[in-house]
């Protein structure tokens, strides 16, 4: 058990044997670690994830354009178990240097484009097909929420998430000062649900694709333990209209299941390279 308080050395180094449910892979240094190539399928666009609210984004994104009619999205998606540390092998750092999902690896162009980073991949989606993302003046608005999810994000995982579930011992330091910011955020996005229908404003865009799939877990408790009653996220009405609204859509029901291993087998997709994949499972 650490000592409840802390006094940082005059240089850090790291313990491993502190390091919690994830020391077996991280580490303060970057690139690869061992030999493996990726699989690839048929499609132009070549998806490497897992079902991660980050990774859920990118194959809700997928999914949204083929229910819109562009077929040219269709896309073969790979799980990739960053708990046994795929995200690290040579095939995986050479599309994404930062080892994190999820990682796109577009083939529709005269030469392979690689994309990382899920705010990235929205953008670089919507602005290749024309979709989820205006045109007009209504496009700041958008991009102002969805870097705001993208910023948003590492107070409410690494930052709640971490030290209320996943933490080896449980201080309250940190839990209080990451609940604090995790409510202020469902607050700032509730505050806007009660003026607006989508966080861009009338039209689904990018901005909600993107905030989805962090939000909804909280308000359906299914994300960090008992964090919905933790953090009183029954408060935040606006935001469970919006995120039952955005969950009915099919094919959110679709990209929330790709790349998902764990829990029921008819809900999970390791693998997703047509429509057909989805037949028998549980949306």
């Amino acid at each position: 058990m650490a000592d409840p308080t802390y006094t940082p050395p005059a240089v850090w180094t790291n313990d491993a044997e502190n390091g919690g449910r994830f020391a077996s892979i991280n580490a303060p240094t970057s690139g690869a670690r061992e030999q493996k190539d990726l699989p690839t399928g048929d499609h132009d666009f070549q998806l490497y994830s897992l079902a991660t609210p980050n990774g859920v984004k990118a194959t809700i994104m997928f999914e949204e354009l083929l229910e819109a009619g562009h077929s040219g999205a269709e896309y073969d998606a790979f799980t990739v178990n960053i708990g046994n540390g795929d995200q690290f092998g040579s095939g995986f750092v050479d599309l994404n240097p930062n080892s994190k999902i999820p990682t796109l690896l577009d083939r529709s162009g005269e030469k392979p484009v690689r994309v990382f980073e899920s705010g990235a991949i929205l953008m670089h989606l919507a602005e290749k097909f024309g979709a989820f993302l205006p045109t007009d003046a209504s496009r700041a608005e958008v991009l102002s929420w969805l870097f705001w999810q993208v910023g948003s994000a590492p107070f409410i995982g690494g930052g709640f998430g971490h030290f209320y579930a996943y933490a080896p011992e449980k201080y309250e330091y940190p839990i209080n000062r990451y609940a604090m910011e995790t409510k202020r955020l469902f607050d700032v996005a509730d505050k806007r649900l009660a003026d607006s229908e989508y966080l861009g404003g009338d039209e689904y865009t990018v901005a909600d694709i993107a905030t989805f799939p962090w939000l909804a877990p909280f308000v359906e408790g299914t994300i960090y333990n008992e964090a919905k009653t933790f953090l009183s996220i029954h408060e935040y009405e606006n935001v469970a209209r919006w995120a039952k609204q955005i969950a009915a859509r099919p094919a959110v029901k679709r990209g929330r299941i790709v790349n998902k291993a764990w829990g029921e087998e008819d809900t999970q997709l390791l693998e997703r390279h047509s429509a057909a994949d989805f037949e028998g499972k549980k949306l």
